[in-house]
């Protein structure tokens, strides 16, 4: 199979990047089983470099990730993939590196977590983020642990609750993001702090991290496993269904 992310790592004063890209156009990056598979190792194997000093997770397209792989989860379920993308949310939060998003377009649901559960989120002023959920009959129970970790809460109900689009701008203005600047700054912003975070001590990364992350890590470890039981058994009802396979069904046309 094709790969569907890739690992590069590149040379900064101070230390390495690991820059990892989500190119699974076809399905607009959605979180299938291989792509999440492959997101994992490349994580795992920057997380252990002892040259990298911080990670990007970008998409090779405008659209950094549509969520869940709805083709998945309507054929097989989502026990498996809940359970993963817990997981995927608690190792960006625990590798002992900054972990950088960047975003110059749309987001959405399940994505969303991986915004959130990064120490840095970098995105362009018009991008578009949206907590869709809601709208197939679903929750946005497996990512409530990084969204409404970082999310005032008036802005989590309001997104969580009316899944409506919001832009980069609002995202920042919620607390999801750490800075929304013009799509044309965005490269430039985005290597001015990884080169930043680069010139910081390796123990002083790692250690600084844990305390920052050491309440959500606490909050995945206490409710990570309700919420992917919960997740499943929304996606399984015969409302979620039949929500999922009319847009399945929308989109092909």
């Amino acid at each position: 199979m094709n790969e569907l992310v890739h690992l590069d790592v590149t040379t900064l004063d101070g230390g390495s990047l690991a820059t990892i890209t989500l190119d699974s156009p076809h399905n607009r990056n959605a979180l299938s089983r291989q792509l999440v598979s492959e997101l994992f190792g490349h994580l795992r194997a920057a997380a252990v470099d002892p040259a990298v000093k911080v990670l990007l997770v970008r998409s090779a397209d405008r659209v950094f990730c549509s969520g869940a792989d709805l083709s998945e989860a309507t054929s097989e379920g989502m026990e498996e993939g809940a359970r993963r993308i817990v997981e995927l949310q608690r190792l960006i939060a625990t590798i002992p590196k900054p972990v950088v998003t960047e975003v110059s377009g749309a987001v959405r649901a399940g994505g969303i977590g991986i915004v959130a559960a990064s120490d840095v989120a970098l995105v362009a002023e018009d991008a578009t983020f949206a907590l869709t959920e809601v709208k197939l009959g679903l929750a946005a129970a497996i990512i409530s642990l990084t969204v409404h970790h970082r999310m005032t809460p008036r802005a989590a109900s309001l997104t969580t609750l009316g899944g409506e689009v919001f832009s980069g701008t609002e995202a920042a203005a919620y607390g999801l993001v750490t800075r929304a600047v013009p799509a044309a700054e965005l490269d430039a912003t985005v290597a001015a702090v990884c080169a930043s975070l680069a010139t910081g001590a390796g123990q002083g990364l790692r250690e600084s991290k844990a305390i920052l992350n050491r309440d959500l890590v606490a909050a995945i470890d206490a409710h990570g496993a309700d919420m992917a039981a919960l997740s499943a058994r929304l996606f399984a009802s015969e409302e979620a269904r039949e929500a999922m396979t009319a847009f399945l069904e929308r989109r092909k046309k």
